[in-house]
């Protein structure tokens, strides 16, 4: 990759030098200028035909070089680059947790398979467990949390009770009333030998002062940016870690779609009422989630941990069903956290729920959900009325024709923004987490999910999201025809970039 990166530089230098000598020699400006423009396309465009991507993404990318040829290249490089290295984790800490695994399989398989006896949706986690090293677990409790005050309630509640560690990972913090509060508690768990490791993300948390973060550190907070952009890393702008991860003590974990910050308790006018949902989880089924902040953190600060398994002493809950915590990101061939929504699809019988607030699925989940509707599967997607990105908003709209003339039924939630991210089928499996059902979920975020499997907590979500539909509008095929021709056009536009969004 690096041999390819300096290639395209040494291209483009050259195509600025016989721009500058064109200037000098010809008195015919926007003709050489042109040509330079054409001869940096072309450079790249070359490029990305020879590394066979999705047709799709070739195509979307073609479309970037012709309608923006010099602002194009400069979003190639730092946008475009395809993710093929490896994150280097600590071999050491990979061979234990390779172990830590094992024998979690062990004691807990015989456990799965008698408990698990429905055969039709079997292949479901089957696929998901060849997919993930992630064990599915039955002595773990899970809470569904549907709002911003119910959400962060339990989560600083359970920051004040931790003794040993704090573990979050986040997308985006913010330093205003809801971060500083997360602040305070943690300065003082920290001065209280709490060990707390805090990660966020180095472009979701850009407008984080550098102030908020210093006081942290001094305070004894190990707290660090996931992938910093840097100048000749030309693929860290664009693969983020999206994960929203808090582990107390091994012992209590949450994941979902909230991050840190005053707009997710409904505190920001534009917002309003912020419609989101978390999943609280007690139990073995930390393990997972234990593992995937590590390896994160690991990555990041390539900090050795020496004795990781008291990480791990997590006690067993009751429950009533199979969890599973799986993560997905580029640095794994497969896509996890898509193949297995795409195998939640195709095991429908009667119904699939799904609430994304970026709704912008590659070609094989629009089909598979077209074709759950034609077969006879109740199909439902919730979607925000009111748009935070008016440009993701335009191009998710130009799926619906299709998708409704299919029968699959539409409805836009009104009351503020709704910002969950989940899916649920059957009533029976469910998945919650921070996977929008969209292209960069699945091809270029680090996403993490929890799949639910026969638990009281998929009928909760269920309750939830049949409660989501009364506070909605049904978008109707004859509705969305009256759109003007602007927004045709508009989202039509929108959606030849959809592959890059």
């Amino acid at each position: 990759m690096r041999n390819r990166l300096q290639i395209l530089f040494l291209l483009f230098i050259l195509a600025i030098l016989c721009f500058y000598v064109s200037m000098q020699l010809s008195p015919n400006f926007m003709k050489w200028m042109r040509i330079c423009v054409s001869l940096s396309a072309i450079f790249i465009a070359i490029f990305i035909f020879f590394e066979n991507r999705d047709p799709s993404r070739t195509l979307a990318w073609f479309v970037v070089l012709v309608v923006f040829p010099v602002i194009g290249f400069f979003f190639y490089l730092f946008f475009g680059q395809s993710y093929r290295k490896k994150r280097r984790y600590h071999q050491n800490f990979f061979s234990n947790m390779n172990l830590h695994y094992a024998q979690t399989r062990s004691d807990i398989q015989s456990n799965v398979d008698g408990n698990f006896k429905n055969a039709h949706y079997e292949k479901v986690l089957r696929l998901s467990s060849k997919l993930s090293p992630a064990s599915a677990f039955i002595y773990t409790e899970s809470r569904i949390l549907t709002n911003g005050e119910e959400t962060f309630a339990s989560i600083l509640n359970a920051l004040e009770q931790a003794k040993h560690h704090i573990h979050l990972a986040y997308y985006i913090v913010r330093n205003d009333r809801l971060g500083n509060e997360l602040k305070e508690i943690l300065i003082r768990k920290a001065k209280e030998g709490v060990r707390i490791r805090f990660l966020y993300d180095a472009v979701g948390s850009m407008k984080l002062n550098r102030g908020y973060v210093r006081e942290l550190q001094e305070n004894g907070v190990h707290i660090l940016p996931f992938s910093p952009i840097r100048l000749f890393d030309l693929g860290s702008p664009n693969y983020r870690n999206h994960r929203k991860i808090i582990v107390v003590d091994g012992q209590i974990g949450f994941v979902g779609g909230l991050n840190i910050g005053d707009e997710y308790l409904g505190r920001v006018k534009h917002f309003g009422f912020w419609r989101d949902t978390h999943v609280m989880l007690d139990g073995l089924a930390i393990r997972n989630l234990q593992m995937i902040f590590l390896q994160d953190w690991i990555f990041t600060s390539k900090e050795p941990l020496l004795d990781e398994t008291i990480y791990f002493q997590t006690e067993k809950r009751k429950t009533d069903g199979l969890i599973q915590v799986i993560a997905g990101g580029p640095d794994t061939k497969q896509k996890e956290i898509k193949h297995i929504f795409l195998s939640m699809i195709s095991s429908a019988r009667k119904s699939i729920y799904i609430a994304s607030p970026y709704f912008i699925p590659d070609e094989d989940v629009y089909s598979a959900l077209k074709i759950a509707a034609l077969g006879g599967v109740d199909v439902k997607i919730l979607f925000p009325f009111y748009p935070d990105k008016k440009f993701v908003f335009y191009a998710s709209r130009s799926y619906f024709s299709e998708l409704l003339q299919a029968g699959v039924r539409i409805f836009q939630y009104t009351r503020g923004f709704m910002h969950s991210k989940f899916i649920i089928v059957d009533g029976k499996i469910a998945s919650i987490g921070t996977a929008n059902m969209d292209m960069r979920s699945f091809h270029l975020n680090f996403e993490i999910n929890v799949f639910l499997y026969f638990s009281s907590s998929v009928h909760h979500l269920e309750e939830v999201f049949m409660d989501d539909l009364v506070e909605s509008t049904e978008l109707t095929l004859s509705e969305l025809e009256k759109r003007t021709l602007k927004e045709r056009i508009l989202e039509s536009f929108c959606r030849l970039f959809s592959p890059l969004l």
